[in-house]
């Protein structure tokens, strides 16, 4: 499906507060961003904003950003915080940015061991095999990963597709990453479940009796 383009969308992220407009020069200082040593949390693709917004409210405690590449679908996600905001009497979200770029650029952004934990939620599947390269649970983005997440730091990923699964799996071991715990239905598993924050497509694809993947990835 063709992304529709929002001619506002650019101004709108620009003049956002919450919007980071010189990621590169803030490299291993996201901290001072934030202003705070909690630890960072990022997610590639965040969509339209909602299980990211949701994970910056439930926990406080950690600072999160959110990863679009495209400014159409990023301006829905930074309408989304704005009208949670208003419906919290106008209490911001402290712990929470954005950043419109691309992932492959994680590595010129992020410092060693500066992100604790990295999302990817419902990614693209990119089918054709010739494009396997781009799919964000791919070797070439677990070494990127491997560059800036913390020791113990960990890979979420939850999908509807299958074969993206299955080709996770084996990607994840074949960069030499550990599968820690992976499911092949997220909504019957009652462990891996617990605490789990649907995303918009997560809702739509398990209303549709759609069984969610998911799986936690550490070095």
């Amino acid at each position: 499906m063709r992304l529709r383009n929002i001619p506002r969308a650019e101004g709108v992220l620009e003049a956002h507060d919450k919007v980071i407009k010189n990621e590169k020069e803030l490299k291993g200082r996201w901290r001072e961003v934030f202003g705070n040593d909690n630890p960072v949390y990022i997610e590639i693709g965040m969509g339209k904003g909602q299980f990211l917004t949701e994970m910056a409210a439930r926990h406080p405690e950690r600072n999160y950003i959110g990863i679009e590449r495209y400014s159409s679908v990023l301006l829905r996600a930074v309408e989304r915080l704005d009208k949670l905001e208003e419906d919290r009497g106008g209490r911001t979200l402290g712990n929470i940015r954005f950043i419109c770029m691309d992932a492959a650029q994680i590595a010129e952004v992020f410092g060693k061991g500066e992100v604790q934990g990295i999302y990817l939620n419902f990614s693209d599947p990119w089918p054709k095999k010739r494009h396997a390269r781009r799919r964000l649970t791919s070797r070439g983005f677990f070494a990127r990963y491997d560059q800036v997440l913390a020791p113990d730091g960990q890979v979420e990923f939850k999908t509807d597709n299958r074969d993206l699964f299955r080709f996770s799996l084996e990607e994840a071991e074949e960069a030499g990453w550990r599968v820690l715990m992976s499911t092949w239905d997220l909504h019957g598993d009652p462990d891996m479940n617990r605490g789990n924050v649907m995303t918009e497509y997560e809702e739509k694809f398990s209303a549709k009796g759609n069984p969610i993947c998911k799986l936690t990835a550490g070095r």
